[in-house]
């Protein structure tokens, strides 16, 4: 590896990234609390995963809706 080189964001950090960005607009116990359930939570299984993307799909029909939920369900959340 080169020196200086930018290493890859580690699972966590990636994660620390999204729930920052989400808590945007909370303040004080507010933010620690969603924070603190943002960083626990752990990723949906598949069969939850399948029953949002469902859920989110209503109104699609044809190769709208299995495009949407191709993209859905390999979303990685």
């Amino acid at each position: 590896m080169e020196k200086g080189a930018a290493k890859a964001p580690t699972a966590q950090q990636t994660k620390m990234a999204t729930c920052n960005k989400d808590a945007a607009g909370k303040a004080g116990d507010e933010r620690k609390a969603f924070m603190k359930e943002c960083l626990s939570a752990k990723p949906p299984t598949q069969q939850e995963k399948m029953s949002l993307c469902n859920k989110d799909a209503a109104g699609k029909t044809g190769d709208e809706r299995k495009a949407f939920m191709k993209e859905c369900l390999s979303a990685k959340k």
